[in-house]
């Protein structure tokens, strides 16, 4: 009787145990991060481009796909299977059906049971056949709290930005801008209020990434009065496209209103209140 009874409570105990078990792993399986990095590096003037990364499911593998930069061709495939460490790693040969300039979107996705479950793009330029150097990671890497895990070495594609800079009553504006990628041109178009393209531009990023470009106001093309953008592209990616606008009025520039401006007109309205009551003070009979 009392062995039955310490079978049984032994049985227990274990079952116990077990339960405490598969919690622990639910909850360490739940607390775990999520996502993938992948980082893209190629040499100038290389024919080969390195693909590495890290994933936290190591269970299914990880399929690549490079498109052309018009989006119209897959140049390239590639299925690699995740170290127990979940680091994966791949290369790349530039060939004879990569004959477009331009970037390459180089995509990896992990997919269970046909579902997506994790997906990164990162571009690699190529021009005449031969890699630019490039250095690019792409994270969506993710903790319990949602917060993106941020590693010290992630370099992410910048893009370009520009701003624009001008005068009252100015016939110039000075574009200022910057981009991550300097081997290909930065073509600045400015468009009226109405649509129609009344100056175009083409400038070469220094060695920094810094560009600028003098647009002269003026002239037939410039007859319309309101807001005119300016526009300056390298890419057909989003990220290489920014945009900012300049008022333009009898072909001159039109200053935003400014703190200063708003003080004179403050000073002004004070005197003349001043120069009023005293005028009125100084005409009122004396008894």
């Amino acid at each position: 009787m009392n062995f039955k009874h310490s079978r049984t409570s032994m049985a227990i105990a274990l079952l116990a145990v077990s339960l405490i078990s598969m919690t622990s792993i639910q909850q360490d399986a739940f607390a775990t991060t999520q996502g993938m990095s992948m980082t893209a590096t190629a040499a100038s003037g290389s024919d080969t481009i390195t693909i590495e990364g890290q994933t936290v499911s190591k269970i299914t593998d990880i399929t690549f796909r490079v498109t052309s930069p018009s989006g119209n061709n897959v140049v390239a495939v590639a299925q690699v299977s995740p170290e127990t460490d979940g680091a994966f790693s791949t290369e790349f040969k530039v060939g004879p059906t990569w004959s477009e300039d331009g970037f390459y979107t180089i995509s990896a996705m992990q997919s269970i049971g046909g579902n997506s479950l994790y997906s990164l793009k990162v571009l690699v330029e190529v021009t005449n056949g031969m890699t630019e150097e490039t250095s690019v990671t792409e994270s969506n890497l993710t903790n319990d709290n949602e917060k993106p895990v941020v590693s010290n070495n992630v370099t992410r594609d910048a893009g370009i930005q520009i701003n624009a800079e001008a005068e009252q009553g100015s016939d110039t504006i000075v574009i200022n801008g910057s981009t991550d990628r300097i081997s290909m041109d930065v073509t600045i178009t400015v468009h009226a209020p109405n649509g129609n393209v009344v100056s175009i531009d083409q400038v070469s990023p220094m060695s920094d990434g810094e560009f600028t470009s003098t647009i002269t106001v003026g002239g037939p093309l410039w007859s319309q009065d309101g807001i005119y953008t300016v526009t300056a592209q390298q890419f057909k990616d989003s990220k290489y496209t920014a945009s900012t606008e300049v008022e333009i009025k009898d072909g001159r520039v039109v200053p935003e209103f400014g703190a200063i401006a708003a003080m004179i007109l403050a000073v002004a309205i004070i005197s003349i209140i001043a120069v009023s009551a005293r005028s009125k003070l100084s005409i009122m009979p004396r008894y």
